[in-house]
C-alpha cells in the first residue's frame, strides 16, 4: 500500500508567483511536469495486455503543451489520438507529439470506449472564475462521461481536473472528468481536498518552488521527483 504524505496546499495565485522567479532563470519547468506526466501515464497502461491507445484532450495553455510533451514519449506503448480542444496549440508541443506518430483527430470521431487513458490538459491552474468548460471542450468531455463513469477509459488529469477550480474545489455543473490520478505540478492547489471524486489519487510533482507556509492539507499518495531534466 503506498504511504500518504500530508503536504500543504497553495492558492494558483501563490503558485504563480513561485513558479516566475525560476521560469526567469529558465529553468525547463515544463519539460520536468510533462517528463513527470508521462511516466504516470505509463503506470497507468502498465495492465494493459496490448498496445495501449491514448487520448489527449490538449487546452490552448501550458496545460495542453504539458499532456503534448506526455504523448510524446509514450509512443513505444501505445497509439495517440490528440483532439485540440482550445483555439490553438503549443506548436513546439504539438510538433512533438506527432514527430513521435500522434494524430490530430476531430471530436466527432473519438469513440470513448477504445481508449485505455484519457490525459486531461483542457485548462489549469489559469482558469476564469467560472471555471466552467465551454465549446469543443465541452462537447468532448460530454461524450466521454458515460464510459469514464464506467471504468474505462482511466482519466489522467495533467495539474488538476478541467472545470475544477484551483482555489476552491468548486464546479459550475457536474461536466467535469472525474480523474483517476491527478498529477500536479509544483504544489497540491487549495481546491483539492474539497474534491476527490473529481482528483482521485493525487501525485505532486516537486518542481523546487519556494513556497509560503500553506494555508490547508492534503494527502499525496506519492511523490515524483524528476531529476535530469
Amino acid at each position: 500500500m503506498t504511504e500518504l504524505v500530508r503536504v500543504p496546499t497553495y492558492t494558483a495565485a501563490q503558485v504563480r508567483a513561485a513558479e516566475a522567479p525560476l521560469l526567469t532563470a529558465g529553468e525547463p519547468l515544463m519539460a520536468r511536469a510533462a517528463a513527470a506526466l508521462g511516466h504516470l501515464v505509463r503506470g497507468e497502461l502498465a495492465d494493459v495486455d496490448r498496445r495501449g491507445r491514448v487520448l489527449v484532450l490538449a487546452g490552448s495553455g501550458d496545460n495542453g503543451a504539458d499532456a503534448l510533451y506526455a504523448a510524446s514519449a509514450l509512443a513505444d506503448i501505445a497509439d495517440i489520438d490528440i483532439v485540440l480542444t482550445g483555439s490553438r496549440a503549443h506548436p513546439e508541443a504539438l510538433a512533438a507529439a506527432r514527430a513521435t506518430g500522434a494524430t490530430p483527430i476531430d471530436a466527432a470521431d473519438v469513440d470513448p470506449r477504445s481508449y485505455d487513458v484519457v490525459i486531461d490538459g483542457i485548462l489549469g491552474i489559469g482558469t476564469a472564475a467560472d471555471p466552467a468548460l465551454r465549446g469543443l471542450a465541452r462537447r468532448v468531455v460530454t461524450a466521454l462521461l458515460p464510459a469514464v463513469r464506467e471504468g474505462r477509459p482511466r482519466v489522467v488529469a495533467a495539474d488538476l481536473p478541467s472545470g475544477l477550480h484551483p482555489d476552491t474545489g468548486e464546479t459550475s455543473d457536474d461536466v467535469v472528468l472525474p480523474a483517476s490520478v491527478t498529477v500536479t505540478f509544483g504544489a497540491v492547489k487549495a481546491g483539492m481536498p474539497a474534491a476527490p471524486h473529481l482528483t482521485g489519487r493525487i501525485v505532486l510533482v516537486e518542481l523546487g518552488l519556494r513556497l509560503p507556509d500553506g494555508g490547508g492539507a492534503a494527502d499525496v499518495a506519492r511523490y515524483v521527483h524528476v531529476t535530469g531534466v
